[in-house]
C-alpha cells in the first residue's frame, strides 16, 4: 500500500489431480506447449521492481531459457489484474498480499526484492521539528494504507496515541497540494507524492521515514499457488535473475547505466530519479537470508507481515488474521543462492 504513483491509488487452493492415459510423446508434446506459455508477471512504479527492466533490456531472461512478458500497471491495477487472474505474478508490499489474499486470490511470496528506506516519509510544515511537535497537529494521509501505519509507529517509538493527532483521510496524490494548502499541518505519503510535497511547501521537511523503521515495508515478487506448483522451475530461472540484475545494480561502474535504464521506463531524469533509488535498499542474496528466517520484529519478513495483519484487522482492511506462512515461501530463493555460490 506504498508504490510511488503517477495516477490516483486506491486501498487495496487445492490442485486437482488428475490421471491421463496418454502416450509418452503425447505427454512430453503437452508438457513442451504448456512451458511454452510466458510467464506473466505485473510490475509497477517502484524501484525495486522497475529494476525487472534491466534484465529485460539485456535479455537476461532469455539467456536463462524461461519466457517472460511483463506487464506495466498502476500499482492498485496490478494487484487488481493478479485477482483477476490475469498475471501469474505480481510485485505487492508485504502488506498488501495480505489485502489480496483476503479478498479470495492468495499469493505466495517467492522473492524480497528490497525494503522501503526513506521513500515513505512523514512532512511536516516549517515549524515542526519532531513527530513530538505533531501532538495537537491535523495530519494529512489516506487512512488504511501502509503511511497510516508508518504515521502510527512514529507515534509509538515518540509516546504518543493515534489520539494525539487528527488524521485528514487524504488520497495520497493529492498530499501535496493539501499540505500546500494549509489544511493540515503534515502529510504521510512516498515517493513521488512525498518529494512533491517537499517541493510545494518552502521550508517543509521530513520529520519520520521508513528509514527510521527498516523493515516495516517489505517489497516483494507474489506468484499464484497454481503457477507456482506448475512451474517451480521456472520461477527459479526468474529469481536467478533476479540476483544477477542485484549482482548488476551494486557495482557502482554500472550506476549510470541503472539510472538511465530506471528512469526510462518512468519518463523521468536519470538525476530526479536517483533520490528514488536512494530510498529504496535492494537487497543482497547474504542481505535476504536472514530477513527470511521466521522471527518476531520488523528484521523478518514474517515479523513484518505479522505488524501488517495486525494493522489491517484493527483498521478493519479485513475482518480476521490470515495464515501468513502460507503467504512466503523462502525455498526458491534459498535454494538459488546455494545453487549461485557453489
Amino acid at each position: 500500500m506504498k508504490m510511488p504513483q503517477t495516477n490516483h491509488e486506491s486501498s487495496r487452493f487445492g490442485r486437482r489431480k488428475f490421471t491421463f492415459g496418454l502416450t509418452a510423446l503425447a505427454f512430453t508434446s503437452l508438457v513442451g506447449g504448456a512451458s511454452a506459455e510466458p510467464l506473466k508477471i505485473g510490475y509497477s512504479d517502484w524501484p525495486g521492481w522497475v529494476a525487472w527492466e534491466i534484465g529485460i533490456k539485456k535479455d537476461w531472461f532469455k539467456e536463462e531459457g524461461v519466457e517472460v512478458k511483463f506487464e506495466w500497471y498502476d500499482y492498485v491495477e496490478s494487484m487488481d489484474a493478479y485477482v483477476a487472474g490475469q498475471i501469474d505474478a505480481v510485485g505487492m508490499t508485504n502488506g498488501d498480499a495480505l489485502v489480496t489474499g483476503s479478498t479470495g486470490k492468495p499469493s505466495v511470496g517467492i522473492l524480497i526484492n528490497d525494503f522501503s528506506n526513506g521513500n515513505d516519509m512523514i512532512v511536516a510544515k516549517p515549524g515542526i521539528e519532531s513527530v513530538k511537535d505533531l501532538k495537537g497537529k491535523k495530519i494529512g494521509l489516506e487512512e488504511g494504507f501502509v503511511t497510516h501505519l508508518l504515521l502510527l509507529k512514529a507515534l509509538e517509538l515518540n509516546g504518543m496515541t493515534p489520539e494525539d493527532v487528527t488524521i485528514v483521510n487524504t488520497p495520497t496524490n493529492e498530499t501535496p497540494q493539501v499540505l500546500g494548502s494549509g489544511a493540515v499541518d503534515a502529510v504521510v505519503a512516498w515517493q513521488p507524492s512525498s518529494g512533491q510535497a517537499l517541493k510545494v511547501v518552502s521550508g517543509s521537511k521530513p520529520i519520520f521515514t521508513s528509514k527510521d523503521v527498516a523493515g516495516l515495508i517489505y517489497d516483494n515478487l507474489y506468484v499464484s499457488p497454481e503457477s507456482l506448483e506448475k512451474r517451480r522451475d521456472d520461477w527459479k530461472k526468474v529469481v536467478k535473475v533476479w540476483y544477477k540484475i542485484v549482482a548488476f545494480m551494486k557495482d557502482e561502474d554500472n550506476l549510470d547505466e541503472v539510472l538511465g535504464i530506471l528512469a526510462s521506463r518512468v519518463s523521468v531524469t536519470p538525476e530526479e530519479y536517483e533520490p528514488f533509488l536512494d530510498g529504496t535498499y535492494i537487497l543482497t542474496g547474504e542481505e535476504v537470508k536472514p530477513i527470511w528466517e521466521k522471527a518476531d520484529g520488523l528484521k523478518s519478513v514474517y515479523g513484518s507481515s505479522k505488524i501488517s495483519d495486525e494493522f489491517n484487522v484493527n483498521y478493519k482492511v479485513y475482518e480476521k488474521p490470515m495464515d501468513i506462512e502460507k503467504f512466503l515461501d523462502p525455498s526458491i530463493t534459498l535454494e538459488v543462492l546455494a545453487e549461485m555460490a557453489k
